[in-house]
């Protein structure tokens, strides 16, 4: 049996030991006292009930001090047993509090994130590949230009280029810019990209 000081009583209070998933989170959901709410975090991470934290973060209700603490326990797992892709399911949410806490725990797994990176990057879906963009953008990893250069070379959708054209501006580098040029032709007659290539090619050169 785990052990908690209760601060009131001054009494040592038994807590349990779970076995099974849904016995740590039914004890989760039953606690108002934040040393057992703590506890229990950390017994569903144990318990492979990562998916479950993360759907509590998103939530519009969920308590700040609960959501940094499960940050905090996710960020501390394997990335292998992490549930990456609902964890970057928070960086589309409105509150920016949690946004933050989700990219914090995706800059803590590093290049390890990668794979989902690209999963959405050479999907069909553009909203995926927009979203795959800002990831790169928040997290920042190392290889970022190389998957933005990457992108670039073949990318079609003009909202999708523009968005990763936003991102070279700040990570980009002057070997780049014929690359970036090259958009220019490629999305022709269209005002809003030469304006976004023009700008991206500044930034870079300073």
């Amino acid at each position: 049996m785990a052990l908690i000081k209760k601060h009131v009583a001054q009494v040592v209070e038994e807590l349990p030991n779970f076995s099974h998933l849904d016995d740590a989170i039914d004890f989760f959901t039953a606690q108002h006292e934040r040393d057992k709410i703590d506890y229990a975090i950390e017994e569903i991470a144990r318990l492979d009930g990562g998916s479950f934290l993360v759907s509590y973060m998103n939530d519009d209700e969920a308590d700040k001090d609960i959501c940094t603490k499960i940050a905090s326990v996710i960020s501390n797992m394997d990335v292998d047993d992490a549930p990456i892709e609902e964890i970057m399911d928070l960086l589309k949410l409105d509150n920016a509090y949690i946004r933050n806490l989700g990219i914090s725990i995706l800059r803590n797994f590093g290049d390890s994130i990668k794979y989902y990176i690209v999963k959405f990057l050479i999907g069909d879906d553009r909203d995926l590949r927009i979203f795959a963009i800002n990831v790169l953008g928040d997290v920042d990893f190392s290889e970022s230009r190389d998957m933005l250069i990457e992108l670039l070379e073949t990318e079609q959708d003009i909202n999708v280029a523009m968005t990763a054209v936003d991102y070279m501006g700040e990570i980009g580098e002057e070997e780049d810019i014929p690359l970036l040029e090259s958009l220019k032709e490629r999305f022709s007659g269209d005002f809003y990209a030469a304006f976004a290539v023009d700008g991206a090619i500044k930034m870079i050169r300073g």
